[in-house]
């Protein structure tokens, strides 16, 4: 990236400075937004791979078919995150130590390399070998949201912080959208089903590449970003990089992170919206196929609708703060809650009236189940990101502990949908379902309302408070410019 890239369009921000409408800052968000998009996409591929590994006819029938069961196949698709789970917290810590790029590019980049060499595996050990190369898959993503979190917190200026963060994450349901819409069409090729591997890996190691060359960890390692755009990200989050090193504390206060009120909050938060979240995306298909007579899986377009529409309104909720911001009226904290608010209680609502939806009313229950996951998209502006509110210095760990936390409650979620429906075409059973998830909606979303904080925790650094235009821009909410 060239040095007048950064340069070449200006416009003043908030805190009166000139900042570039492209700089680097959003160079770097661009390749996490890729980043992502691949990571996601090597994690659902799978998921629809297996339809064509295990039945020929159902696309190219000149290649290799497997006798899995339903158990196997349940086996194969949860082994990933036996991996994901158990790396989180150290990836967080490793981010902080080593930074957040090489963290990022090594995780991409293994699972890219595993997933091209899946076919193999599966030619050459059947389902063990895979499941086995899935687990090690899982190991390598467990360090993707604790690296961006750790890379975000160096780049984001405290006023884009929410806006930066929605444009990277918003690539995972851009990755999701683009391996369910193509998947089918690659397993129909000539290429066959192997092809969803050879691709999509294939893109992963060439974005590890293309990150290698441009991504970094700080402004400080960015040799050709401008003057004014580095002082702008270093003054708004009191740091340069003459003393960022010795300012930022050497010990992780673990202790301190456990007792702190609205770091317990933020992990509790994070576990009832995966709760909700990951019962929607992995129950909704079989209610809609036993109680609906419709089976989503079998449409691409249709499985992908919900993730475009999350991918989508991501961007409007972030339009909405940027023109919210303007005003200069919002504190940071009612914005935090107002769009975590609508990211968790109107899907609470959706998910309770698609319980009632009968199964002549499947129009209905599409335009439910859209706005449930699409309405999600407003949480990128809220919880996700309070971590780095709470502790720039140790935003990686945070999204570590509680990621790691959700995802336990990721994998709890079905077997309790497995333990109450125990006839899958008894409504009044997911009827309770919908409710224990739009519960944990509910009180999730009411205790980070009630105890959820924006400020900076005291354990994030011993160092005082710099500036007041830092203290004004956590303050207001984050404007896009």
């Amino acid at each position: 990236a060239a040095k007048d890239t950064t340069t070449a369009m200006e416009v003043t921000s908030t805190s009166g400075k000139k900042c570039s409408v492209f700089g680097i800052r959003h160079l770097q968000c661009f390749l996490l937004f890729c980043g992502l998009s691949v990571a996601y996409a090597l994690r659902v591929n799978l998921s629809v791979a297996i339809v064509a590994m295990t039945d020929k006819n159902a696309t190219n029938p000149d290649f290799d078919e497997y006798d899995w069961s339903e158990k196997t196949k349940s086996l194969l698709l949860s082994s990933f995150f036996w991996g994901y789970v158990v790396t989180q917290v150290p990836a967080g810590q490793l981010a902080r130590k080593f930074g957040g790029k090489i963290m990022l590019l090594s995780g991409v980049f293994i699972c890219s390399l595993l997933t091209v060499l899946t076919p193999i595996c599966a030619r050459l050990g059947d389902w063990q070998l895979v499941c086995a190369l899935r687990v090690m898959m899982g190991l390598s993503q467990g360090f993707l949201f604790p690296s961006t979190h750790t890379i975000l917190s160096k780049w984001a200026p405290v006023e884009e912080r929410g806006t930066l963060g929605t444009y990277s994450y918003s690539g995972t349901q851009f990755g999701t959208v683009v391996m369910l819409a193509t998947s089918g069409v690659m397993a129909s090729s000539v290429m066959g089903w192997p092809s969803i591997f050879y691709i999509s890996g294939g893109v992963g190691l060439v974005w590890s590449v293309v990150f290698f060359i441009w991504g970094a960890s700080s402004p400080s390692e960015y040799r050709n970003i401008s003057p004014e755009e580095k002082k702008l990200i270093e003054t708004s989050l009191g740091s340069s990089s003459e003393d960022e090193t010795t300012k930022a504390p050497t010990r992780t206060p673990w202790v301190k992170f456990f007792t702190s009120v609205p770091f317990l909050v933020l992990t509790l938060t994070h576990c009832t919206h995966n709760w909700g979240f990951w019962t929607l995306l992995t129950e909704i298909p079989s209610y809609m196929k036993n109680i609906l007579g419709m089976d989503i899986k079998s449409n691409a377009l249709l499985s992908a609708l919900p993730y475009a529409a999350m991918f989508l309104m991501s961007f409007v909720f972030s339009a909405l703060q940027s023109q919210l911001s303007k005003r200069e009226c919002i504190p940071l904290s009612v914005s935090r809650k107002l769009f975590n608010s609508i990211g968790h209680w109107i899907p609470m609502i959706t998910l309770v009236c698609l319980g009632y939806v009968s199964a002549n009313d499947t129009n209905l229950a599409i335009i439910l189940l859209t706005i449930t996951v699409g309405i999600n998209g407003a949480t990128y502006l809220g919880f996700q990101v309070n971590h780095i509110d709470l502790s720039p210095n140790f935003a990686g760990i945070l999204m570590g502990i509680t990621n790691c936390a959700a995802n336990i409650m990721s994998i709890i979620a079905p077997l309790i949908v497995g333990f109450i429906v125990t006839d899958e075409k008894n409504p009044e059973q997911w009827r309770i379902i919908f409710f224990i998830a739009a519960g944990f909606y509910f009180i999730g979303n009411l205790l980070f309302v009630l105890f959820g904080k924006v400020e900076v925790q005291s354990w994030n650094d011993a160092q005082p408070k710099h500036s007041t235009n830092g203290k004004r821009n956590s303050t207001f909410v984050e404007s896009q410019h």
